[in-house]
């Protein structure tokens, strides 16, 4: 009978139905394949076109990035104060105050010498030579004579008996300064040195003329040393 098939024939029929299935839907795939346009002026390179990312706000990139510490600059340093140096200043020591007795104070006050008017021509200063500079040199008149205490802290120790001799300028209130040494007698003794030391006490009548006082002249003054029992004279 023509519907009794052999087994054989019926797996070869199957095989055939099923590659024929196969190849028409490889053949429906190629047609698909093949209706898809090609882009024109394609090199073959593929373009990603890549969204741009967020921008992140500044406070949000301040706290993402590290903090660096700032170097600080070096600070430059002031330069030197130079304080300008101080004068220097001498003070001279004042002279040896000097102790007088009572007697040697009222042979001191001026007032208690008498005052006489000389008259013009009379009583005139004598010149004795001439001062350091040609000047005209009086003879000394003492206001007040010197005592032995005044000149005898002045006096080198063991000095011989002698004289010194200086000129001195008159000043008012019958002083004396600018002295130079003249003479030394014995010149080992050096008492004019003496004298010149002591002058500052001094009371001398500067040199008259006419009766008239001239203040400003040169005057020469003798200090004689004598040895005595008692000390120097």
């Amino acid at each position: 009978m023509p519907h009794e098939r052999s087994p054989l024939r019926r797996r070869a029929s199957g095989f055939a139905l099923a590659l024929a299935v196969n190849l028409l839907l490889i053949l429906a795939l190629l047609t698909l394949g093949a209706r898809l346009p090609k882009p024109k002026g394609s090199s073959g390179i593929l373009i990603f076109d890549v969204p741009p990312q967020s921008k992140k706000s500044e406070k949000e990139q301040e706290q993402s990035e590290p903090v660096r510490p700032r170097k600080s600059k070096p600070v430059p340093k002031p330069p030197p104060i130079v304080l300008p140096s101080k004068p220097t200043i001498t003070v001279e020591k004042p002279p040896p105050y000097i102790e007088l007795s009572h007697d040697q104070y009222a042979e001191a006050d001026v007032r208690a010498l008498p005052k006489s008017a000389p008259s013009p021509g009379q009583g005139d200063s004598q010149p004795v030579g001439r001062g350091p500079n040609g000047e005209v040199l009086y003879a000394a008149e003492w206001a007040r004579e010197p005592t032995n205490q005044e000149l005898g802290f002045y006096l080198p120790r063991n000095s011989p008996d002698g004289y010194g001799l200086i000129a001195c300028k008159t000043y008012p209130q019958n002083r004396v300064d600018d002295c130079i040494a003249l003479e030394s007698y014995p010149v080992s003794g050096h008492l004019a040195h003496a004298v010149l030391n002591a002058a500052w006490q001094f009371k001398v009548r500067p040199p008259r003329k006419d009766g008239k006082p001239m203040i400003g002249e040169w005057v020469r003054i003798r200090i004689d040393y004598v040895h005595s029992d008692g000390g120097r004279d």
